[in-house]
């Protein structure tokens, strides 16, 4: 990197040659090795229970019928918790990171140490909840003092990840791979250390380069690398050619930006483009303080910016609750689980009150309850005549008590299929009054217009009950004497959701319709415009078929455009279409409502999502580069990925898709530089999803990683997209770096 800074001197511009090449370089190198100490500074510092946990803990983990005492251990970057464990196991196996825990429960709060955790104090137990798929960690300690250690030393630790950077994260994830190839744990590595680090994090060099760089990094010509050498050979690494070839184009020969150029650049991006907001990017990001004191930007401030959420794909806007939330309830898009209660299968799966607790923290404002006649009088939750197991129906009311409003304000509804006799629901009705009290919607709003459904804002922190009811109260249908089975207790609890058949002509706004997937695809075709009207004044719930007995889902994308708002699915089965639910959600704050295009609210629409759609956007995506993409096989250190980019536009119509060329051997830095062209019909309604997968000529490919987001959420320009596994969990610090322009048919 040359040594030319600029600085503003008597009003003109002039350059100089403050510092030589090699200090410059030394100096960068400072910069991550401070960064790196402030890092373990500021996580491992006097902390008392951060201190008790870098000593270790004997804890007991608990599973049902089966209790183990391990040491836990939190390793020394302050981000991996590492176990003993007995059976034989890769490290990989014995190591959890800080950057996967969704929450630190105290207590016995989790199901698992409700049932399991009995002999040990309420006190000494905690849970630790995961992103994505992962089950529960239960532990206990043998003290409340070691147990407190735990829960505060963690949630620490946590918020210090929200802090942290993707530089940061990539600090950490480069110091767990050296720690793992350092097998004699000296410190020093030599080169088949380093060349069984290369293999591990994804990346095949040629032997012949490897030893080269090896060999220009060992300036102690010991055959081994060491503290700087380390980190030099590291740095060598991870250059990224093509953001300073960006960084060059705008800087011009000196290789320094100012705020005039970094405007220009913001410009090109579609930015805010104003010298302020160049300057505050550069007060912001840049590293070196002589350089942001004369208003200058550095390539390493440069990349530190386009590494952050300002350079992210998706619109940090969106990222908190935005849009209007004043609307009637049915003119938003509303997140919703089927068979909520369930952890996998639908015929012999466990029901579990953890699976509400997981789909809460993704956002879910609609979840379902199969009610069924228990022993003892307590109705009990499952997938009726199946193998699945029982919950009481009264600890899942507890746990949305405790979980319905942790996530999100906005209101919940209790979709309830009831298949219990009179008794045990006046007893459902019951634990729904006491338990959920003032959070129980029992009365129609006050001063609200009979004529539309309330608003999400004005059912903040309430919850509504979703099912049949009798015909006498308002907002009821003509007297049907096949529901007469229903107990007025519980029917009195069902005030806007109730369950009706479905009429193509307009109804009382309280009442609202299921269809299954099937039904409501025959409908789209026979009268689409009919659908997409009805939704524009009531609710409609979408769930799959019967059929889908392995808890598969279909795609939501087809149900939203024709405006149906509670389009559930299976939360606990990950894959492509829990992605674009995922996405779809991800907007407006991830409070679980969106807001429908305005063609999908309006009551006199002429929209028909089976007609070609009137408007029409072209997406052009140059797919750059990739970063730090995971290796599948962690215990395969031959195992080195084939990585291509898909990119899949979902709206209405056929799905539109097209993809790169793959990547010989390389997972950790795979260049591209190809460009993408699609079409996106109805982008108001369109959802963009990149996908990397692992080429296998022999066999059908390997998910790697995704990331989907709405179409009005993206951002054009040079941007990193983040990529999440397949179960919706961070791949940090995976992305891809993609340049993104949108232009008119």
């Amino acid at each position: 990197m040359p040594g030319f800074w600029r600085t503003i001197c008597g009003g003109k511009q002039k350059k100089y040659q403050e510092e030589p090449e090699v200090a410059v370089e030394q100096q960068v190198q400072c910069t991550r090795s401070h960064g790196l100490r402030a890092f373990k500074k500021m996580a491992l510092s006097d902390d008392e229970d951060v201190n008790t946990m870098l000593v270790g803990t004997q804890l007991w983990k608990i599973k049902p019928g089966w209790r183990q005492q391990r040491l836990y251990r939190l390793e020394s970057d302050g981000m991996t918790i590492w176990y003993d464990s007995k059976a034989k196991k890769a490290r990989s196996k014995q190591i959890f990171s800080v950057l996967h825990i969704e929450s630190v429960r105290e207590g016995r709060q989790s199901e698992g140490l409700r049932r399991n955790g009995r002999r040990f104090p309420e006190s000494c137990c905690f849970s630790i909840s995961f992103m994505g798929r992962r089950r529960n960690l239960d532990l206990a300690a043998s003290t409340e003092q070691e147990a407190r250690s735990w829960v505060q030393g963690l949630r620490k630790l946590m918020e210090r990840v929200v802090a942290m950077s993707q530089s940061e994260k990539l600090v950490h994830w480069i110091r767990d791979y050296l720690h793992q190839a350092d097998r004699d744990g000296d410190e020093k590595m030599n080169f088949q250390e380093v060349k069984s680090m290369l293999r591990m994090i994804n990346i095949d060099l040629n032997d012949m380069y490897a030893y080269t760089l090896f060999k220009k990094c060992d300036r102690s010509n010991t055959d081994t690398l060491e503290d700087c050498e380390i980190e030099e050979f590291c740095t060598q690494l991870m250059q990224r050619p093509e953001l300073e070839e960006i960084f060059h184009r705008y800087s011009g020969e000196d290789r320094v930006l100012s705020a005039e150029e970094l405007q220009e650049f913001l410009q090109h991006q579609g930015e805010e483009a104003t010298l302020e907001r160049a300057q505050s990017i550069i007060h912001k990001f840049e590293l070196n303080e002589k350089a942001k004191q004369h208003g200058l930007m550095m390539q390493e401030g440069f990349m530190m910016y386009l590494l952050s959420a300002e350079g992210d794909i998706f619109n940090q806007k969106h990222r908190k609750v935005y849009q209007e939330m004043t609307q009637s309830l049915c003119h938003y898009f509303i997140s919703c689980s089927h068979n909520t209660y369930l952890t996998n299968h639908q015929l012999v799966g466990t029901s579990s009150t953890e699976s509400y607790i997981r789909a809460f923290m993704e956002g879910c404002r609609c979840v379902e309850l199969d009610c069924w006649e228990g022993t003892g009088g307590e109705p009990v939750i499952y997938h009726g005549h199946t193998l699945t197991s029982k919950i009481l129906f009264k600890d899942v009311i507890a746990t949305i008590k405790h979980y319905a409003f942790k996530y999100s304000p906005y209101p919940v509804i209790l979709s309830i299929e009831n298949h219990c006799g009179l008794e045990q629901q006046v007893t459902m009705a019951y634990h729904l009054r006491t338990i959920l009290g003032d959070m129980l919607l029992t009365n129609p709003l006050k001063d609200a217009d009979p004529s539309k459904l309330p608003s999400p804002e004005a059912l903040k922190g309430k919850i509504l009950v979703k099912s049949k009811k009798l015909s006498q109260r308002k907002c009821s249908s003509e007297e049907d004497t096949t529901r007469m089975d229903i107990a007025k207790e519980l029917s009195d609890l069902v005030i806007y959701c109730q369950s009706v058949e479905y009429r193509d002509q307009p109804g009382n706004v309280c009442e609202m319709s299921s269809f299954s997937e099937d039904r409501v695809r025959r409908l789209m075709k026979e009268s689409g415009n009919t659908l997409v009207r009805y939704n524009t004044r009531q609710l409609s719930r979408i769930y799959p078929d019967g059929l889908r007995a392995n808890s598969s889902n279909f795609s939501p994308q087809e149900m939203w455009n024709a405006g149906c708002q509670l389009v559930a699915l299976n939360f606990q089965t990950p894959g492509p279409k829990m992605d674009l639910n995922r996405g779809r959600f991800l907007d407006n704050g991830g409070c679980g409502y969106v807001l429908k295009p305005e063609f999908l609210r309006r009551g006199d629409t002429l929209f028909n999502p089976e007609d070609a759609c009137s408007s029409m956007k072209i997406l052009n995506v140059k797919i750059i580069s990739a970063q730090q993409l995971p290796k599948l096989n962690q215990e395969n250190p031959n195992s080195i990925v084939d990585p291509f980019v898909r990119v899949e536009i979902h709206s209405v119509g056929k799905k539109r898709e097209s993809e790169t060329n793959y990547i010989l051997n390389n997972g950790f830095n795979p260049m591209w530089n190809e460009t993408l062209q699609l079409e996106v019909p109805c982008p108001e309604l369109a959802l963009v999803r990149f996908v990397v997968e692992d080429y296998d000529k022999a066999s059908s490919n390997d998910f790697v990683g995704q990331f989907t987001l709405p179409f009005p959420s993206l951002k054009q320009g040079y941007r990193h997209v983040h990529l999440f596994s397949k179960d919706g969990a961070s791949l940090s610090p995976a992305t891809l770096f993609v340049h993104l322009h949108i232009e008119d048919p």
